[in-house]
């Protein structure tokens, strides 16, 4: 199950108490005062795993307790501090707190950590209050109750190459046939109903990732069709693939469907429209000999120099050169920091 948003609500563990306790024992007539302090709280922690490509988990866990720590005892004895919780999320994922407009933090890498809720402090135990003038203190501290909050988390896909295009344009196509993704493929529209990755290798040393949206169509930033749910998963890519059909069964010109891309980006975040793209026109083996349905395009894409490819993603025709041609575009120094994969 592919899910990239859920709400999550986070308890940390408690204090436990500080104990009032007296030392008795034989042989000694003055025995003083031996409470120990009460354990901190766990804590609640956030860490990036490689292995994760979806927020599933909180979908069907939406509240997470951490362990409270345990009462202090006599003798001096602390209590058992609780366990901490480290709780996985897939590279990628955006952590806000719900109420606020700012993001608390960004999983960009594996690993990565961020404490989410903090454990309360364990309270003192009678042992600590003694003084040369109290020497048999009975106060003691009552812990202190952990952090609770209530997160929102994102899941948007880091990727190099974002694939956009109206539906049946072919996206599934070409990434099955450039990377090992094998995604659902078949004749009728928004069979991409989840983002797909997958990972180009050109040689042993080079790649790069290729994520596939789902498509979109006239009027989708106003709910139309699949909307615009999946965009945030090209907001981190540094190129996009305008991946246009250019066979007459559409019954669309090939310029308007380029249009209406831009337009559905533009009107979701004015800064994918100027992100690097290219127009690469898909299923030109459907062309007949002389038909120019491509020309507008190619026109547009030489007045911009926007860089223009024809392929035929199902036969495989021009892929080799696509592919080359954005692999040098992606290991190109980026502002963003959005790096080809080196192996």
């Amino acid at each position: 199950m592919f899910v990239d948003q859920v709400d999550v609500t986070l308890f940390a563990g408690g204090g436990g108490n500080g104990c009032s306790s007296f030392r008795r024992e034989k042989g000694v007539p003055r025995g003083g005062p031996d409470g120990g302090p009460g354990g901190n709280g766990g804590n609640i922690y956030f860490r990036s795993d490689p292995g994760l490509n979806s927020l599933a988990y909180f979908r069907f866990h939406p509240i997470l307790k951490a362990k409270r720590g345990e009462h202090g005892k006599g003798g001096n004895r602390q209590g058992k501090r609780g366990d901490d919780v480290f709780l996985k999320v897939p590279v990628g994922t955006v952590v806000r707190e719900a109420g606020k407009e700012e993001d608390s933090f960004d999983f960009v890498e594996t690993d990565q950590l961020f404490l989410a809720a903090k454990g309360g402090k364990g309270g003192r135990g009678n042992a600590s209050f003694a003084t040369s003038t109290h020497r048999a203190p009975r106060e003691f501290e009552e812990g202190i109750q952990g952090d609770g909050k209530k997160y929102i988390l994102e899941l948007k896909l880091i990727a190099d190459v974002g694939l956009v295009g109206l539906p049946n344009s072919g996206k599934s196509t070409l990434i099955s046939q450039i990377s090992a993704a094998k995604p659902r493929i078949a004749d009728y529209p928004f069979t991409t109903l989840v983002p797909n990755l997958g990972v180009v290798d050109l040689d042993e040393f080079s790649s790069f990732v290729v994520a596939d949206i789902p498509g979109l169509i006239d009027g989708a930033h106003e709910g139309q069709g699949l909307g615009t749910r999946f965009l945030k998963h090209i907001e981190r890519t540094k190129i996009l693939v305008h991946l246009v059909d250019v066979s007459p069964v559409t019954g669309r010109e090939p310029i308007q469907d380029y249009h209406t891309l831009r337009n559905e980006l533009g009107k979701f975040n004015p800064s994918l429209v100027q992100r690097p793209h290219f127009i690469v026109s898909n299923k030109i083996d459907l062309l007949s000999d002389g038909e120019e349905r491509t020309e507008s395009l190619e026109a547009l894409a030489r007045k911009n120099k926007i860089p223009y490819y024809p392929i035929s993603a199902l036969r495989r025709k021009g892929l080799k050169e696509l592919v080359q041609a954005l692999y040098e575009e992606v290991k190109k120094p980026s502002k963003e920091g959005i790096r080809s994969h080196e192996k």
